[in-house]
């Protein structure tokens, strides 16, 4: 990682200028760090309070043919399926169409945002886990460090999970801290990654479960509260969870916050792609340890649709909330000013 860093910075590596302007999200470990909300947060935001037309450029972990250039949406139709697309683009597609966001998959970024120019219209570009695609270069970098475990186990790939050591945030234009609700030393954390970064601005973001929807026919399941009326027919909240993601444990913890009785869990490889039998599984130890439902997150319901599940079977949803979400908003804004002064000057 150091020798790459070094020929890009020397120039024997060449980073290439888009004619548009381009931020990145991305983050020091491997696994998930919370890295797709903050996309879907920042695509939104861009596209309905500044008015452009944005593009989400991936790699798309985890689809069927990963040399093949795939348009998941153009900003007005969701185009392709979960093998096609992979299941965070069809994710960020489906929840970012209606704000006419477009999600490009190619591996290469460069070749694909030059595209999304001519042929969508697009005006700004958002890299996702873009803090080690050194090809591109950017307006806005940001870096994300989940509060459950900022520093991957504090040594690099493959003894931990650190993809570079974490002084390589000094790159950052700024952090977020994701899952912050978690943190043990909240303040602690953000005292540190502002040491290690230079000073570069620390932001806090928190986990907030907005809705549960069902994915088979069933009875509605809403997170357990004192608000509901006691009219209301009681819902299930004695639940199995189950979920391919990058962080299972904040999954499940959300959930025991949130105030389910999980009674089972089952963590499978991020990204997991789910047979028939895997889900009879989960189904049958639900039944053994009294579960009324299954639980699971957004990322892997979207490869649970043609699946038979002979249990109600839920789908968290989920939003960030960001402390300052004005000042993260005036970086994007001074980010977009230069990179569309940039592009008058060329």
């Amino acid at each position: 990682m150091r020798a790459r860093l070094a020929l890009y910075r020397r120039g024997a590596f060449t980073t290439h200028r888009i004619n548009a302007p381009v931020l990145s999200v991305g983050n020091l470990t491997a696994g998930g760090t919370g890295k797709t909300p903050l996309v879907e947060w920042l695509a939104r935001a861009v596209a309905r309070s500044e008015g452009r037309r944005v593009c989400v450029l991936t790699r798309g972990y985890g689809r069927e043919d990963a040399r093949r250039r795939v348009v998941v949406c153009d900003g007005a139709r969701v185009l392709a399926g979960v093998g096609e697309a992979g299941d965070e683009p069809l994710l960020l597609a489906e929840r970012l169409v209606s704000f006419g966001v477009a999600i490009v998959c190619d591996a290469d970024r460069v070749a694909a945002a030059r595209f999304a120019i001519e042929e969508l219209g697009s005006e700004v570009f958002i890299l996702d886990d873009g803090f080690q695609h050194l090809r591109v270069a950017r307006d806005l970098n940001v870096a994300t460090l989940d509060a459950t475990d900022p520093w991957g186990g504090g040594r690099l790939l493959p003894a931990g999970l650190l993809r570079e050591p974490p002084s390589e945030l000094k790159r950052a234009d700024c952090i977020v801290i994701t899952r912050a609700e978690l943190a043990e030393d909240l303040d602690g954390l953000r005292a540190q990654a502002q040491r290690l970064s230079d000073g570069r601005p620390v932001f806090a973001a928190r986990t907030r479960t907005v809705s549960v929807e069902m994915i088979t026919p069933s009875l509605s399941l809403a997170p357990p509260s004192s608000a509901v009326s006691s009219s209301q027919p009681r819902v299930p909240h004695r639940v199995a969870a189950f979920c391919g993601v990058g962080n299972p444990r904040a999954f499940f913890s959300n959930l025991r916050r949130d105030g389910y009785e999980v009674r089972h869990v089952r963590a499978f490889a991020d990204h997991h792609g789910y047979t028939q039998a895997e889900v009879d599984d989960l189904v049958r130890e639900a039944h053994r340890v009294g579960a009324e439902a299954l639980v699971t997150t957004a990322k892997d319901a979207v490869k649970l649709r043609a699946m038979r599940l002979d249990l109600p079977c839920y789908v968290v949803e989920i939003e960030l909330e960001i402390d300052d979400e004005d000042g993260v908003m005036r970086l994007v804004r001074e980010a977009i000013a230069a990179g569309e002064k940039r592009k008058r000057s060329n």
